[in-house]
Formats: C-alpha cells, structure tokens, sequence
C-alpha cells in the first residue's frame, strides 16, 4: 500500500488514498482497543445495507494501525449545500431519517456511553446529577445512530450518483433525537450558512418528531461533548448545559 496521497488530517490520524482504498493511520500511542472497536463498529453498520465503505481490514503499516476501508470518489454535502433552503439540505435530512430507520443491535447503547462521559467529566454535581436524571428519563430506543452526522461525511459517489455516508466511529444504538441534537450543535458551532435550524425544523417535520423534545436532548448531549476536551468547543458547548432551558 502507497502512503503518498494524503487526503484528510485528524485530530491524532491521517487518510490516505491508494487507488481504490482509503487507509486511514492512526498515531503512535493511539488505543489500539478504540482502533479496532472503530472498524468493528463500521463493518457491524455495513450488515445495515446502508451505502457506506466497506472495511478491508486492519493492519500495522510502519509501526503504526490502520484501518483500510473503500475509498468514494465524489462532492460532500458539505461543498453542495449553498443556503440554508438548498435541496441538498434536504438530501441531508433524508440521510439522517434512513440511518436512524435501521437497527444495529451489537453496537454499544448511547444512554450507556454518555452516562460513562458524564459521569467522568468535571461538571458541577447539581448539573451531572440534573442532566443523569433526565438522561434516565428519556425514552429508551434502539435504533442506529450516527454519532457525528455532519455534511462533510456524506459523499455522492461519482460512480453511481449515490449518497455514501462516512465516518462511523462513533456510532451506537440509542434515541434518534440525540443523534439529531448532536447534528444540531456541531453545525451551530462550525456552520457559516445558517444551517442549524433549518437542518432542524425539516427533520421535526419530516420525522413528525416535536422540536421541543430534541432541544430536550441538548443539554445532555452538550455536556457529553465537553467530556471530549476539545478547547475550541468548550464554551459554546458549556452555554447549552442549563438543564433547565427546555422544562
């Protein structure tokens, strides 16, 4: 395998490409058990049906893991959508309905993982207990969430025209309004268009979801995301932990 076309740089690992695959390398010192959970966690998505690349396998190139997955040639989401009321945000939502349409039940449950980050994060221990509270109070669903749905990580394929989603690290099975929620924050953080609350208002349309009870979800979410210790995101991040906003 050819390591000399990088095509993306991430926090702690490099993609490149090699004719038709995607190497994904991982730095020295990464946790091998999360390197092999993630490509676990993207072949357990593929038995879904869903359009995403199919894992090769895992290696050790130079020292260093690998994952090596199917590489697809094509325009994100992220470089289609031009405003807020673009079609193409519409091809988003539809994404974003058909993941949360499917079941993975081996994946690990979303309420578990994010009572593990609140409870290990430094928060106030009248906002962790408020925000495990409402956590246990949420309906308990299992359907296949994302875990980082974000335009850049739909690409249509320029083979077949067809919407191939990406990245599936952090995926889970859990309440589809978390996943929603999640989307919600990461493109009012990172988004220059506007896009945040019209990704929102077509989804609860679409979905006949009620709006209210995925702003319910945001603290929650909010504060598992802080667990990550992302710097740049920390004080947006920690506005939206008021567990009291939308009682």
């Amino acid at each position: 395998m050819q390591l000399n076309n990088l095509i993306a740089t991430r926090p702690r690992k490099k993609v490149y490409r090699d004719g038709d695959l995607a190497i994904k390398i991982f730095e020295q010192g990464y946790p091998k058990s999360d390197i092999l959970n993630e490509a676990l966690n993207q072949a357990r998505c593929e038995d879904t049906g869903l359009l995403i690349p199919k894992v090769q396998g895992v290696t050790v190139i130079g020292g260093q893991w690998a994952i090596v997955m199917d590489f697809v040639e094509g325009p994100t989401l992220a470089s289609l959508i031009k405003s807020p009321s673009d079609p193409a945000m519409g091809d988003f939502v539809d994404q974003h309905l058909l993941v949360h349409s499917k079941k993975a039940p081996l994946l690990n449950v979303l309420k578990h993982k994010i009572t593990r980050q609140l409870s290990s994060y430094d928060l106030d221990e009248r906002a962790r207990f408020e925000l495990l509270t409402r956590l246990e109070s949420l309906p308990k669903h299992y359907k296949l969430c994302h875990g980082d749905f974000i335009p850049s990580n739909i690409v249509i394929n320029a083979k077949d025209n067809l919407p191939y989603i990406l990245d599936w690290s952090h995926a889970t099975q859990g309440n589809a309004s978390a996943d929603v929620a999640r989307t919600y924050l990461w493109l009012k953080l990172n988004d220059q268009l506007g896009m945040a609350d019209s990704y929102l208002d077509l989804y609860c349309q679409k979905s006949g979801v009620k709006k209210s009870y995925v702003q319910g979800w945001m603290p929650i979410v909010a504060a598992a995301q802080l667990s990550k210790g992302i710097p740049e995101e920390k004080d947006f991040l920690s506005g939206w932990i008021n567990v009291f906003d939308y009682e």
